[in-house]
């Protein structure tokens, strides 16, 4: 069953009246000279201006472009609200091979399509776009982040998003073991890329044992000859997952990594990684309490990456950022201690954080 405007009902049920809606705008973007086919959604400003990242990703289908951007537009508002910023949460996609269909048009067009939006949403680097795409479509608007240095920007927002990442770790030990420490701490970490291959130094910095796979054996190998006698590599995720004696599990890649299969196999007491949605289906969060093991958050441990992009439209500074980014082991800490106090999933403890202070940003408006 289709709309007339060609996307699926359920996309529009979704959008309209089921609690993982509640989207404020959502625009679909075309620009048939240079290919672009895109989706902005908006999930709230409550807070401020909408910010989130721009993905380039070959969806199979169109609604499937839309039913991502929904929701990770919604994960973005729940992200800046838990990492104190002023700002909603938006997302965009673009549909496409970035490998193939990336040209400077297309992202020149894109930029003209988020400058229409007058400063509604705010865009940044997500997978499939980098700083030097970022740097191209400035060139057509003003409120877009994770620019280059040399283009008034902070560059590789990565590196603050593996630093977040690893004060949730320490936050989890702390919880868990009573010591925030991770010398002897054996954590496995599924995708070494972008911001794995930064959690992994800090990580042997401190001494831990570390473990990691990655889908592009050029990514393991990179890692392996940096570090040849401190990091071990397995075959792939569904035998990380299984590694004897793994106290920390860190899925860095693409999300749905905890569902139905792996949670009942998984050795780590901790989960705490850099990728986003990590929860393939409501109900997992309880499952992996049912197993004791505990959960840090993924939109609130990975929030180093947004602060850092939200710092640029002020002039940036790395070490006002990583001071903001550090914050994040309290805050870590503050959910797990919610959540005792409320008898729920950690997740669930930060969503009520969350959307408690949206709300009280709402009523805010609505006084004023």
């Amino acid at each position: 069953m289709t709309d007339v405007i060609g996307a699926p009902a359920d996309v529009l049920h979704t959008l309209f009246h089921s609690d993982q809606g509640g989207h404020e705008q959502v625009v679909l973007c075309q620009d048939r000279a240079s290919g672009l086919k895109a989706v902005i959604a908006i999930h709230s400003t409550a807070l401020g201006p909408a910010l989130g990242g721009t993905r380039f990703y070959p969806y199979a289908t169109e609604a499937e472009a839309v039913a991502d951007a929904l929701n990770l537009a919604r994960g973005m508002s729940y992200k800046n609200a838990m990492a104190g910023l002023d700002h909603g949460g938006g997302k965009a996609v673009i549909i496409g091979d970035p490998e193939r269909d990336k040209t400077e048009e297309l992202l020149l067009a894109y930029g003209r399509m988020v400058a229409s939006l007058g400063g509604r949403y705010v865009t940044a680097c997500d997978v499939g776009t980098y700083v030097a795409d970022m740097d191209v479509v400035a060139r057509e608007c003003r409120w877009t982040t994770g620019r280059s240095p040399e283009n008034g920007g902070a560059g590789d927002s990565s590196v603050l998003t593996a630093f977040g990442v690893y004060q949730g770790m320490r936050a989890s030990a702390q919880h868990l073991w009573g010591d925030p420490l991770l010398r002897g701490r054996k954590v496995g970490i599924a995708g070494v890329g972008k911001v794995g291959h930064h959690l992994v130094r800090h990580l042997l910095d401190e001494g831990a044992e570390v473990v990691i796979t990655d889908v592009r054996p050029d990514a393991v190998q990179r890692i392996l000859d940096q570090h040849p006698e401190r990091v071990t590599a397995v075959a792939d995720t569904e035998e990380l997952i299984r590694v004897e004696g793994l106290d920390i599990y860190a899925p860095c890649a693409l999300g749905g990594a905890l569902n139905d299969h792996s949670v009942p196999v998984l050795t780590a007491k901790v989960v705490c990684g850099a990728a986003n949605n990590q929860l393939a289906h409501p109900g997992v969060e309880k499952d992996l309490a049912d197993r004791g093991i505990l959960y840090a958050p993924d939109y609130v441990v990975n929030a180093g990456g947004v602060i850092q992009v939200a710092d640029e439209l002020h002039g940036f500074d790395f070490d006002r950022c990583r001071t903001k980014a550090a914050k994040i082991f309290d805050t870590t800490l503050a959910i797990f201690a919610r959540a005792k106090e409320d008898g729920i999933p950690p997740a669930a403890a930060a969503d009520r954080i969350a959307e408690q202070r949206m709300a009280e940003a709402r009523a805010g408006h609505a006084v004023h």
